[in-house]
């Protein structure tokens, strides 16, 4: 019978035991890399999302706004 994972245990399954450098460098080749990447980021935003204070979402939330309010987004085609 074939093991099924779903994305989120196999993104845990993925990072689990990295050490800090390993874990930075899978979000940095990550970020504004190939979109296959995006879901595993998603990931790893929700583990953080989940369990922070909510006064540390706010800052997240803060974060993204400022950067949204900074750029112009292209048209879509």
């Amino acid at each position: 019978m074939p093991i099924v994972l779903d994305l989120r245990q196999a993104i845990v399954h993925k990072v689990h035991n990295k050490t800090d450098a390993d874990l930075r460098d899978m979000i940095e080749g990550s970020v504004d890399g190939p979109e296959a990447a995006l879901p595993g980021l998603g990931a790893i935003f929700e583990m953080i999302w989940k369990n922070i204070e909510s006064k540390q979402q706010d800052e997240l939330i803060q974060v993204a706004q400022k950067h949204l309010q900074s750029v112009t987004p292209t048209p879509l085609s």
